[in-house]
């Protein structure tokens, strides 16, 4: 049976009124008071009312976790697992969180959150409505000119670096990049980098080395294909992401090459796709859960008036090499 402020009330020997304001603004009772009545929500196991709360602090007690990629959806893997992540630390909190695209989210809701985890690519029209409204905000997986809010990035060009690396440690000097139409903050990072690390090596990049695709398996192995059967084929690619390696894989073995001894394939953010085709896909693994914890953390810190020791906060990738290289 639920308990209720009542028996709070005769437990501990206060009015209602005292136990509701023991948990709607603690401050304004006597500490000895409220020792009594919090020991007595601890025997009954009471759960003050949310609303209650809210109202009395008046904030929605809610933040919205928002997908910002393209013809995205919550089942994306990469931010399920930053999703993951938040959760864990917003139930601990006691707050509740609500997940959506920034598609779906659209003109809807705005104001029935006290904070946005906006994750992706949130524009610049979308930002400044949440800063109109004074909704605090936290970036996750993007970085954006104008704008220094608290943010949670992966190091892009560490893991581009390892990636590219890898492949001409093992002896390549034809390396094409299979490049995703992500967000600008993305495809810059990841595309410079392997231009720069290939510079870095005496390595030259044809155009033909380039190509740009949508980041999902069936365009990935159009342009693949497309690069493989001209003259002077790479020997290995770098995909962007996983299912864009992974569709460079279907092109080389529909054309008879051997993976990796005829072409040698690398994909980005170590996906559960990985490891269920053969060979197994070599990848850089980001630790998507704890950008999640962290982003989430930085959100009740806002939203509890501290001001974070600093704006931006770096997860470091690092290679897994499996049989595709």
């Amino acid at each position: 049976m639920a308990h209720t402020i009542k028996d709070v009330s005769l437990l501990s020997g206060v009015s209602t009124a005292t136990v509701s304001r023991t948990f709607s603004n603690p401050e304004s009772v006597r500490e000895a008071t409220r020792a009594k009545v919090m020991e007595a929500a601890k025997i009954l196991d009471y759960q003050p009312n949310a609303i209650a709360r809210s109202m009395a602090r008046q904030t929605t007690e809610h933040v919205a976790f928002l997908i910002c990629k393209h013809e995205s959806s919550i089942l994306d893997e990469f931010y399920a697992g930053i999703c993951d992540g938040i959760m864990h630390v917003t139930k601990d909190a006691d707050y509740r969180l609500l997940v959506s695209t920034a598609d779906d989210w659209r003109n809807t809701r705005r104001n029935q959150v006290d904070g946005v985890i906006l994750g992706g690519s949130a524009t610049i029209g979308m930002i400044s409505n949440y800063v109109r409204q004074n909704t605090k905000i936290v970036l996750v997986n993007h970085e954006i000119s104008g704008f220094d809010f608290p943010r949670v990035v992966s190091d892009e060009e560490a893991g581009v670096r390892q990636a590219v690396e890898h492949l001409i440690s093992r002896g390549h000097k034809k390396i094409a990049m299979l490049a995703g139409r992500f967000s600008p903050y993305i495809c810059e990072a990841r595309y410079n980098t392997f231009c720069a690390v290939m510079k870095e090596h005496g390595l030259t990049v044809p155009d033909r080395y380039v190509k740009i695709c949508d980041p999902n398996i069936p365009d990935a192995e159009r342009q693949a294909e497309r690069m493989l059967i001209q003259q002077d084929p790479p020997t290995a690619v770098f995909g962007a992401n996983d299912m864009i390696a992974t569709g460079a894989m279907k092109a080389a073995i529909r054309l008879g090459r051997k993976i990796p001894e005829d072409i040698a394939i690398i994909g980005y953010d170590d996906s559960r796709v990985c490891e269920a085709l053969e060979p197994e896909l070599s990848s850089i693994h980001t630790d998507c859960t704890k950008m999640g914890e962290l982003s989430a953390k930085l959100m009740l810190d806002l939203l509890a008036g501290k001001t974070p020791e600093k704006n931006r906060f770096v997860i470091e990738p690092k290679l897994v090499v499996r049989g595709s290289t």
